[in-house]
């Protein structure tokens, strides 16, 4: 059985490439991996990407943009393995993650989705280590040791409480994620909601923690930029409403709670408001004070 990688594509080139060249540098060579390029400007990475000439790499490209939801819908739709991950253009996958995938796949097939341990990099490539990943990796995600299955209401409230999952690094058995569809309107935390909607379905979730994906944070990414605008925790608050109403309808009382005070959400906007203060423009600080103070 061959991992199934997707790399849904828009955005840098030189960081496409490095992308590329991971899956290629793995140590476990079944794989096969699809790109699809969302009609991005220019040729240079379908170039590159045929001039490898290898069996097991696919791209495709999009006539017209079609947005990073649509992307997704069209990446999961394509996958024929067992297990796919659809990881981002600008991240990096260490040689391991195949032999970590597959192993644990292997190990805990009841697993819907596999959270394999992640090393979070700035745009240059070193180890970063931001307040946000500290307070989810260490306060809210699920302790214990060791390769654990989490699942119900536990994992609702705490991925409620901070979102610890990284999107690109996960692994899904594609019989489970297909019976479930990326919410419209949500396009920076898409990921959170499809995997909700998962764990509100009777989701198990493989937590292994061994390091094997490399979680790229800089400040030109689209979560960025509309976490300085403060257009990021509009959405948020958006799709907290939605998880508040889906888990009070399954009866899970602290996992309704946990949706309405989106306690993690609402101080991550009090880190912006220093900034929105000295650049002096109202509309930023407004969505920003109105999201921490819960209105």
């Amino acid at each position: 059985m061959a991992l199934d990688i997707f790399i849904p594509y828009w955005g840098d080139a030189n960081f496409m490439k490095q992308a590329v060249d991971s899956v290629l540098a793995q140590s476990n060579g079944d794989w096969r991996l699809t790109v699809v390029d969302d009609a991005y400007p220019g040729d240079e990475v379908r170039r590159y990407v045929e001039a490898m000439e290898d069996p097991r790499i696919s791209y495709l490209r999009k006539e017209t943009n079609q947005g990073i939801t649509e992307n997704f819908r069209t990446c999961v739709s394509l996958a024929t393995q067992d297990v796919l991950v659809v990881m981002g253009c600008d991240d990096l996958l260490l040689p391991n993650y195949v032999d970590v995938v597959l192993r644990a796949h292997a190990a805990f097939p009841q697993a819907w989705i596999i959270q394999p341990g992640v090393q979070v990099i700035d745009e240059t490539g070193e180890a970063a280590a931001p307040l946000a990943d500290i307070v989810k990796q260490h306060l809210v995600k699920p302790r214990g040791s060791g390769a654990r299955l989490v699942s119900g209401e536990a994992l609702a409230v705490s991925l409620l409480h901070g979102d610890w999952l990284y999107w690109p690094s996960l692994a899904f058995r594609r019989d489970r994620i297909r019976n479930y569809d990326f919410r419209d309107g949500f396009p920076v935390i898409q990921d959170l909601a499809l995997v909700m909607d998962m764990i509100l379905g009777g989701a198990e979730l493989l937590i292994e923690p061994e390091t094997c994906f490399k979680y790229r944070r800089h400040t030109n990414s689209a979560s960025s930029a509309k976490l300085v605008d403060g257009s990021r925790f509009t959405g948020e608050r958006d799709y907290f409403e939605v998880a508040e109403r889906l888990c009070a309808a399954k009866g899970w009382h602290k996992a309704t709670r946990a949706a309405r005070l989106r306690l993690t959400s609402r101080a991550h906007a009090v880190l912006y408001v220093p900034n929105a203060l000295r650049q002096g423009v109202a509309g930023p600080l407004g969505t920003l004070l109105r999201h921490a103070l819960g209105r």
